[in-house]
């Protein structure tokens, strides 16, 4: 009996490159942003420092491509995640507080500099949380475990071709993902299948509705 397609071309755990850029795009972000929007407006360093620390640390733990089930790992990529979406959530309150309270934030250039700061941050968070959650994780998922039920369904795995035999999910699509439902406030191509998901994407709609909006509008009326 010939052996089949993943005897032959067993998966490969992904690679780092890609999640990494979008942490480290975080952690920059994070110093254009005016000090009224940061966790804390003294210590501009340290928010990004600890990024680099936990990213570190899960590069030293898994070398190489993502492939350890690693129950500190997971909990490490968890704190790191939920340190973006913390300074994230900062940023995007304190803006959206002050546009409704009147404030001019130095015309509608710099209004808009900020807001576009904040959105690509939130794009990201949701992003990293979408791919840690769904299927366990990328380490689970390049393994294929069947205890962990998909969140998302891609059209890639609908495809009946070779090519696409030993196709997962990895971060790009992730990222896609919480692209397309920040611009287009729905997942077009992809299924939310788990009930956290559909929630998640829901909440990433509404949060990007309402910076877009909120943002064009006083920008437009500062013009």
């Amino acid at each position: 009996m010939p052996p089949s397609v993943e005897e032959e071309h067993p998966r490969q755990g992904e690679r780092r490159l890609p999640m990494a850029l979008a942490v480290i795009s975080a952690a920059v972000l994070y110093l254009f942003l005016p000090a009224d929007f940061r966790i804390t407006q003294d210590a501009v360093y340290v928010y990004p420092a600890f990024l680099m620390v936990l990213l570190g640390v899960l590069i030293v733990g898994d070398p190489g491509r993502i492939d350890r089930e690693r129950r500190w790992l997971r909990l490490t990529t968890g704190v790191m995640i939920g340190l973006i979406t913390l300074g994230s959530a900062v940023a995007s309150t304190r803006l959206v507080v002050g546009i409704l309270e009147g404030d001019t934030y130095g015309g509608a250039k710099e209004l808009l500099a900020i807001g576009a700061l904040v959105w690509i941050t939130l794009v990201i968070a949701f992003a990293l949380w979408y791919w840690h959650l769904d299927r366990g994780g990328p380490a689970a998922r390049v393994r294929g475990s069947a205890e962990h039920r998909p969140a998302f369904v891609f059209p890639e795995e609908g495809m009946d071709s070779p090519l696409y035999a030993q196709w997962y999910p990895q971060f790009v699509d992730y990222l896609a993902l919480s692209f397309n439902t920040a611009t287009a406030f729905s997942p077009t191509d992809v299924s939310a299948v788990r009930h956290w998901s559909k929630l998640w994407l829901m909440t990433e709609s509404g949060l990007s509705l309402a910076l877009i909006g909120l943002v064009l509008a006083d920008a437009i009326n500062a013009l």
